[in-house]
């Protein structure tokens, strides 16, 4: 048998044998290499353009049927906004390579700078990453906002890659979406007003709320009820932007000081750390109170 072979191994044997678990192990391509290895060729490339921003957007997959379920407060939610931006918040502390994401309802996006070599800038790990990480602090941070309230379901997040090569581009992308905020939030706030204050069915307020327009619909919030707009929270109306930001902390720390006794001893350190905006990002005041956002490519 070769276990009796084995243990007849002599001392020539064993020294032979320790010398071969010596010997360091290399791992090569050609030693991995099988004749199923051609499959490999079957992927597609998906490397990202050079110098340009890689925004992943996230979308929440049939939320309107899980914010039912889950009775979201209408026409917003402030403990699943705060969720979102929680989970997008994990994201970019796991990947420090976004300099900036924006979110509004049930999506964010999330942008790479231009340098990024993330993932050998490949979009599908880009995007699986980004999506995986989002969905899972989702369901990990639920009960920080939502209590005892329990979810009932896993959520669902779909994802897109875009590139865009200039400041100028991915600012008009960055506006589009803020500007989908307003409208969206503006129409949500006058339809839920009509049914929870007006007394309509949804079916008579979505059509009271036909061919009109925004000023119509100011003029509805303001007239009928009393309500301005403007004066409506900005976390609704402008959604949410996260910036890396520095900021100073002071600790303490205990030290033994020459010639006194050990003690506690204020110190001060400088940390990134990601905060939240909620204001106008179409205008030029943001972005010249935070220029190192964008690479300065003079577009």
């Amino acid at each position: 048998m070769l276990v009796g072979k084995v243990c007849r191994l002599g001392a020539a044997g064993r020294s032979s044998f320790a010398a071969a678990s010596l010997r360091p192990f290399f791992s090569s391509s050609i030693m991995a290499k099988s004749k199923f290895e051609y499959v490999r060729s079957f992927e597609t490339d998906d490397t990202c353009l050079r110098n340009c921003y890689i925004i992943v957007r996230l979308d929440g997959r049939n939320f309107h049927k899980f914010a039912e379920q889950h009775q979201f407060a209408k026409p917003n939610d402030d403990r699943a906004l705060g969720l979102m931006s929680r989970s997008a918040r994990s994201v970019m502390e796991e990947l420090d390579d976004i300099i900036i994401s924006y979110g509004q309802s049930d999506e964010f996006s999330f942008v790479f700078k231009k340098t990024s070599t993330w993932f050998k800038r490949r979009a599908s790990k880009l995007m699986t990453h980004v999506a995986s990480q989002f969905s899972s602090s989702y369901v990990f941070y639920w009960k920080e906002f939502f209590g005892e309230q329990p979810l009932l379901y896993p959520p669902g997040f779909d994802g897109r890659v875009v590139l865009y090569p200039t400041n100028r581009n991915l600012r008009d992308y960055l506006s589009w979406r803020q500007a989908d905020c307003h409208i969206n939030n503006l129409y949500n706030t006058v339809f839920w007003t009509l049914v929870q204050k007006g007394g309509l069915t949804t079916t008579q307020a979505e059509d009271r709320l036909k061919g009109t327009l925004a000023s119509d619909k100011n003029e509805i919030l303001f007239s009928e009820f009393d309500i301005n707009y403007n004066n409506e929270s900005a976390l609704h109306r402008k959604g949410t932007a996260l910036i890396w930001e520095k900021r100073d902390e002071t600790v303490s720390k205990r030290m033994k000081l020459p010639n006194e006794e050990e003690r506690d001893v204020p110190v001060t350190r400088s940390r990134r750390k990601v905060e939240a905006y909620h204001c106008d990002i179409i205008g030029d005041q943001f972005w010249e109170e935070h220029p190192d956002i964008l690479k300065d490519d003079n577009c």
